[in-house]
């Protein structure tokens, strides 16, 4: 299994199905959020934070060459970091990681997010002001992308 910040969404995925049940899933994504890199302090500042989400969150992103580790073709692409202060936000981080991160920001504006959430039983499971948070943070990734490529 890869770390929370390289995992693909492939490989995440595949271990939501392995794991079968919500609890197996929901301790899985808290472990993943353990192994987050974590955002330096001076970046947690209110430009950086998400709206909408119930515990405090911070979200920046950066192009990069597209020749860095674990991303596509020679464009440059998104690179994402990002903290929460609960144990299961940061373990939905990863999950945002595994589909955006590494990636362009064509691609990431043509991800059909929700689709991914109910592959993963997210829009199930999740409390509604768990998913608006969630939502919250894809919101925030793409403004960020959309900022970024201009």
């Amino acid at each position: 299994m890869s770390s929370a910040s390289l995992m693909t969404l492939n490989e995440l995925i595949e271990e939501f199905e392995f794991l079968g049940d919500w609890e197996a899933r929901c301790d899985f994504l808290i472990d993943l959020g353990f192994e987050l890199p974590k955002l330096p302090e001076d970046q947690k500042i209110e430009k950086n934070r998400v709206h909408g989400c119930q515990s405090n969150v911070w979200l920046v992103a950066s192009m990069v060459d597209a020749s860095q580790p674990g991303s596509e073709g020679s464009e440059r692409v998104v690179e994402l970091l990002a903290n929460s202060d609960a144990m299961i936000v940061n373990g939905l981080i990863a999950v945002l990681m595994a589909i955006y991160n590494h990636k362009t920001p064509k691609a990431i504006l043509a991800t059909d997010v929700e689709e991914i959430f109910k592959k993963l039983e997210l829009d199930r499971h999740l409390s509604p002001a768990r998913k608006n948070g969630l939502f919250g943070m894809v919101k925030k990734v793409r403004q960020i992308v959309v900022e970024e490529a201009a």
